[in-house]
């Protein structure tokens, strides 16, 4: 039955989802070009407040724990679980005004609207993960832009998302590059919970009703701390807040 149900409602959401994109893209060309950085990413910001908004057709919900934890003032590097596209809308709409930028396929560069541009032109940076000396090459960038203008990067140490919730095996490489080129950053860890059942049944039809959980794990500093205790602690504190 739900199944059956969601039919319609993931139509209706695509058609939505879509529109939304294609609105948004001469909108972030319009800001980027004219007005420039900080007018291009409030029209992000808006951009994705639309997005999670749309996904309330599906029944979806959000709760966004413990923003108060966040330092200001300093970079942040936001270490998550990944389970799907909708880990990534709501850390942009609800970390905003912490300017959130990611580590991002190549592949998504191009032919997204919207999606794409921000990409290149909004301070994310893109890898090719068959190629790890470029790949570390763009994280190091991404590393010094958070150091130099305090803002934070979100990067997902599994790779690959998890489609069934339970996470993988964290990668060491980019964490420990950004924590190198970011000395004075805070690791954030972020716990995210059942945005893998937005496509439990594949991307169509979608998951309906679901209540998806970001809870933000006490930040740390970088400095002062050697990095293999520094992964065992980013790693257990994600990964504890993972209910499967």
């Amino acid at each position: 039955m739900h199944k059956i149900i969601s039919y319609p409602l993931s139509a209706l959401y695509y058609v939505l989802f879509l529109a939304t994109l294609c609105v948004f893209h001469p909108i972030q060309w319009i800001c980027f070009n004219v007005f420039g950085y900080e007018a291009h990413k409030r029209s992000v910001a808006i951009l994705n407040f639309f997005l999670l908004r749309n996904t309330h057709v599906l029944g979806t919900t959000y709760d966004f724990q413990n923003r108060e934890r966040l330092p200001l003032d300093v970079p942040l590097i936001i270490v998550a679980n990944h389970q799907s596209l909708y880990d990534i809308i709501p850390i942009i709409w609800f970390m905003r005004k912490w300017h959130p930028k990611f580590i991002s396929k190549k592949e998504l560069g191009k032919g997204i609207p919207s999606v794409s541009y921000n990409l290149r032109h909004g301070g994310s940076v893109l890898i090719d993960r068959k190629d790890a000396k470029q790949a570390l090459a763009e994280i190091k960038i991404m590393a010094e832009y958070i150091e130099k203008y305090k803002r934070s990067t979100v990067i997902f140490p599994e790779g690959t998302r998890s489609k069934d919730g339970v996470p993988k095996k964290f990668s060491e490489s980019g964490l420990k590059i950004l924590c190198k080129y970011a000395p004075s950053a805070y690791i954030v860890p972020i716990s995210i919970n059942n945005s893998w059942k937005m496509l439990r049944f594949g991307q169509f039809p979608m998951g309906l009703g679901n209540r998806i959980t970001f809870t933000i794990q006490e930040p740390f500093p970088v400095k002062g701390m050697p990095f293999d205790q520094l992964m065992i602690q980013t790693e257990n504190a994600v990964v504890n807040g993972i209910k499967n």
